[in-house]
């Protein structure tokens, strides 16, 4: 078999299209379209909890017999430091003033938890055919567990380095994600940001070094882009921004107003949403503090403070305080159904 074919068999599907998952701007509903459409949809779960996991899940198992993707965060959570958290709210204490907050009311918080026992319970109920994770793999005894029942798993990897240790503890298909991806980075045996490279730099570098399949993720915005991705031996493709204006997706009014501007044209890496590296819209936040800040508390810590100023811009409708994940090539973002985008992207296979 062609990689492409290898992946379809591996993975079940129709066509060789893996919608990214993307937490907090979509749920069962983008990836019910996109399985019943012939490609994998997946379920952002690193912002559920059980219930709501249990919830989302059945969502899906109701509407669609096809395979589909749960995804999962795998970080070490950090020793919360109160001297930190205290040097991050005062960078954030001008724009507390100009809003009116209390910054002594704000709540600290996690806001997301890797992959554990809990999450695995409610897996096992449902059996999903691929479970995939970002920032490496959970423990060997959680992935054992996750193979019970004949899971897929597939992870992100940012370097050929990240590629082989994948490889060498089980991944089943390696995601290569370039640099141009929009949301977090899956960058996990160094937080060194000059290693990551182009996707399609990466990608042909990580496929001479592994056997398994490689899904090409980051700027895939048109049927083009997959042959293109196709043409430097992925078995597939993982598009997430070009799914963001899609009627099934749970992106925010001002999330799609910033998608649709000119201001979709300037992205950057930034640590200030939630501690870790992830690509969005440049907005007043990044511009005035500066997209990457060393006063930002270690992922996923940043976020319970930027939140209550996230809250009030947006009540104005501005995204000055938002994280506006896009990838840098934001051209095939329509305002279509997911299986009909899902469609055009694989035009031609």
């Amino acid at each position: 078999m062609n990689p492409t074919e290898s992946l379809r068999a591996l993975l079940g599907t129709e066509l060789p299209i893996i919608q990214a998952p993307m937490a907090g701007s979509q749920g069962s509903a983008l990836a019910i379209a996109v399985s019943n459409a012939g490609g994998l949809g997946s379920l952002p779960c690193a912002m559920l909890g059980a219930d709501a996991m249990r919830k989302e899940l059945a969502a899906i198992t109701a509407q669609t017999a096809k395979p589909y993707n749960v995804n999962f965060f795998c970080h070490t959570p950090p020793e919360p430091s109160a001297e930190r958290e205290a040097a991050w709210r005062a960078a954030l204490a001008p724009y507390y003033r100009e809003f009116g907050i209390d910054a002594n009311a704000i709540p600290a918080g996690p806001g997301r938890v890797p992959f554990g026992a809990e999450a695995a319970d409610v897996l096992a109920e449902f059996k999903p055919a691929v479970v995939s994770f970002h920032f490496g793999l959970p423990s060997a005894e959680l992935l054992a567990r996750v193979r019970t029942w004949g899971a897929k798993v597939l992870a992100s990897a940012t370097t050929v380095d990240e590629a082989r240790w994948l490889e060498a503890r089980g991944a089943d298909a390696i995601i290569a994600q370039g640099v141009e991806a929009g949301g977090h980075r899956g960058i996990f045996l160094s937080q060194d940001l000059s290693t990551q490279a182009g996707t399609f730099a990466l990608l042909p570098q990580i496929v001479r070094a592994v056997k398994v399949p490689v899904v090409a993720a980051g700027g895939i915005a048109d049927a083009k882009g997959v042959a293109a991705a196709l043409a430097l031996g992925a078995a597939g493709v993982q598009p997430g921004t070009a799914y963001l204006l899609c009627p099934e997706s749970l992106t925010s009014a001002v999330h799609r107003a910033a998608l649709k501007s000119e201001a979709a044209h300037h992205t950057a890496l930034t640590n200030l949403f939630t501690g870790r590296p992830a690509r969005g819209i440049v907005n007043r936040l990044m511009r005035e503090l500066g997209a990457i800040s060393a006063a930002a508390p270690a992922f996923p810590l940043a976020t319970s403070a930027i939140a209550p100023l996230r809250a009030k811009a947006e009540s104005r409708s501005s995204g000055d305080f938002s994280p506006l994940w896009s990838g840098q090539n934001a051209s095939g973002c329509k305002a279509i159904p997911a299986a009909e985008l899902t469609r055009e992207l694989a035009a031609g296979l």
